[in-house]
């Protein structure tokens, strides 16, 4: 009785180990869904770069050098 009272025991240990793994992976998944969904945000909320056609032309073309 002794040995089926301990891997009872055991089984369920081991069931509620694998529950708890179950649910901590759920958390960090949801973690990193959250963290993506932020650097996306941030990523979206860059404002344009301006090309150079936006840009007035003439900028860019000159260099002044003193000597």
């Amino acid at each position: 009785m002794e040995i089926s009272g301990g891997l009872v025991n055991y089984s369920t240990q081991v069931a509620a180990s694998r529950t708890q793994e179950t649910a901590e992976l759920a958390v960090l998944k949801k973690a990193i869904d959250l963290q993506a969904e932020g650097a996306l945000a941030l990523i979206e909320a860059l404002p344009e770069i301006p090309t150079l056609n936006s840009v007035s032309v003439n900028i860019g073309q000159n260099i002044d050098i003193f000597v």
